[in-house]
């Protein structure tokens, strides 16, 4: 047979050559079809090698999801080099420690995150290099702007611009670098090969998990430097569908506005975005007529707010679980099911295997039903994190995610939440993320989290933070009340708090490292009765 390596800027070849009007469309910005976007990426990887990039080396983007950010992707990529994805999200300091470990030269920005070079380009001496990808509506700053050479994508495209040959390298060749959050530690690079990518994209697109056609629309609501937007840059060309981006707007008016205009069939974010759409289309009215599937991540969703989106938007939600470990598709609950049976986090598609094991790492003799700690192995998961000196995998291969789950009869997963969230009591275990789940049903709760607080007699006890719904009053009997009778009743909690927003990390998820340090030692917490 053929050696036909398999590497990421096959997918846009083939959108270009066999789907090549099929568009890219960015809110506010425009459309392109796939043809135009491959010969402008291709182009693009030979501008970028007039600024000195040589095979292998990164480039870093500070960017949302558009059109240019899908251009850099496949510009780097394509050409042999590693796309790093920073966050704009989290702090400079945390980004500087990303850019030096990774020497990245070159930093592809959009303009309106330029600001951020400011604290950011100080702290990088090895950038030599910015490359505005939507131009610039003001002078650049004036604090680094003497520091590097600045381009402007286009400029730099009309000048330097050449074709160059692509995907001429091996597929173990690195494509991608993403950190892990950096708000519980120092980041951790996951560099993802072209065979990792190519992959997990063939898994992506099975007819059990996202199985995006030419005929879809995709939304993608999840931000591109969140492992590679779930991969969905290179599922939405691998078969042509139109591919929808948001942009830097992803608060609910603008996404509704770009679902009705886009007829937008399959979108995909995190459970705060798709609140966000309920809460505007409910005050204003509309309906989203194209919208067939939602595919939901990032974490536990409430079933509250799944059961609002079936029946408002007549959808099916998909939940699903993932890490950036894992490229980062873990599992997801396919299309078509009766909800009932995937309300968890649905089952891992071919390509990845799980097991549960004990706290010292022995596999579990029954993997059905009981709770154990999560480790999965395949061919897109993260063998060694950047630059460390040792594998991440235990002796048989495979990684600890650090989550705690069970498998129920069917095969789907039930994440019970990470392993150091569990709280102590009186020496036995509680798991918080199950409180969560059942207390996010509640129609008053918007999003709800538990997590311990010292305590002299039992060491800790839980306490219910909640985000209520808009108009919605807090009825503590209410909450604990829908606890009893579903958990040992040591574990329902003795007092709540009422937050007026949920803090959220950079990924979207509930941030309970913050929680922990306003609320885990503190005496203002209201009692429930």
């Amino acid at each position: 047979m053929q050696s036909y390596a398999l590497t990421v800027d096959k997918f846009l070849d083939h959108a270009a050559k066999w789907m090549g009007d099929n568009e890219v469309v960015t809110a506010g910005a425009g459309r392109i079809g796939y043809a135009a976007l491959r010969d402008r990426s291709n182009r693009l990887s030979g501008a970028l090698a007039h600024l000195g990039l040589k095979f292998g080396e990164r480039i870093a983007t500070l960017a949302w999801n558009t059109q240019h950010h899908v251009e850099v992707y496949y510009a780097a990529m394509g050409a042999g080099l590693v796309c790093h994805t920073l966050n704009p999200r989290i702090t400079a300091a945390h980004l500087a420690a990303m850019v030096n470990e990774a020497e990245d030269r070159v930093l592809a920005v959009a303009s309106n995150l330029t600001p951020i070079l400011d604290s950011l380009l100080p702290l990088c001496p090895g950038v030599e290099h910015v490359v505005l990808m939507d131009g610039q509506d003001g002078p650049v700053g004036a604090g680094w702007a003497a520091s590097v050479t600045v381009w402007e994508l286009e400029a730099l495209l009309a000048e330097h611009g050449q074709g160059v040959a692509w995907g001429d390298f091996a597929e173990e060749t690195p494509a991608g670098l993403c950190y892990t959050s950096g708000t519980t530690g120092r980041p951790k690079g996951v560099l993802y090969t072209h065979r990792s990518n190519y992959l997990h994209t063939l898994r992506a697109l099975q007819a059990d998990s996202i199985g995006l056609t030419a005929a879809d629309a995709l939304l993608v609501a999840v931000p591109m430097f969140h492992a590679n937007g779930w991969g969905m840059p290179f599922a939405a060309p691998a078969v042509g569908a139109k591919l929808v981006l948001p942009g830097r707007n992803t608060d609910g008016e603008s996404l509704a506005r770009l679902m009705i205009a886009e007829d937008v069939t399959i979108a995909a974010g995190v459970q705060t975005v798709w609140q966000g759409v309920l809460d505007h289309l409910d005050a204003v009215g509309g309906e989203l007529p194209a919208l067939k599937r939602i595919i939901i991540g990032g974490s536990s969703c409430p079933d509250a707010l799944i059961r609002r989106m079936e029946e408002r938007f007549g959808v099916q939600v998909q939940t699903s679980w993932g890490m950036t470990e894992l490229s980062p598709m873990g599992t997801i609950a396919p299309p078509g099911e009766p909800a009932t049976a995937v309300r968890a986090s649905g089952r891992p598609n071919l390509g990845l295997d799980m097991k549960l094991t004990d706290a010292e790492g022995v596999t579990l003799a029954q993997q059905r039903g009981p709770v154990g700690h999560l480790k999965v192995k395949g061919a897109s998961v993260v063998d060694r994190y950047f630059k460390a000196e040792s594998d991440a995998l235990d002796e048989e291969g495979y990684f600890d995610t650090g989550d705690l789950a069970s498998i129920d009869a069917a095969g789907n997963l039930t994440l019970c939440g990470r392993s150091k969230d569990l709280i102590k009591s009186g020496g036995e275990w509680i798991i918080p993320a199950e409180i969560d789940d059942i207390i996010g049903r509640h129609p008053d709760v918007g999003q709800a989290a538990v997590i311990g607080r010292s305590d002299d007699k039992w060491g800790e006890r839980p306490v219910l933070i909640v985000e209520l719904r808009q108009g919605a009053s807090l009825d503590a009997r209410s909450l604990l009340e829908t606890l009893r009778g579903k958990v040992a009743s040591w574990w329902i909690p003795e007092q709540i708090v009422q937050v007026a927003a949920m803090p959220l990390a950079a990924t979207g998820k509930i941030d309970k490292n913050q929680l922990r340090a306003h609320y885990a030692n503190d005496d203002a917490t209201a009692k429930a009765g």
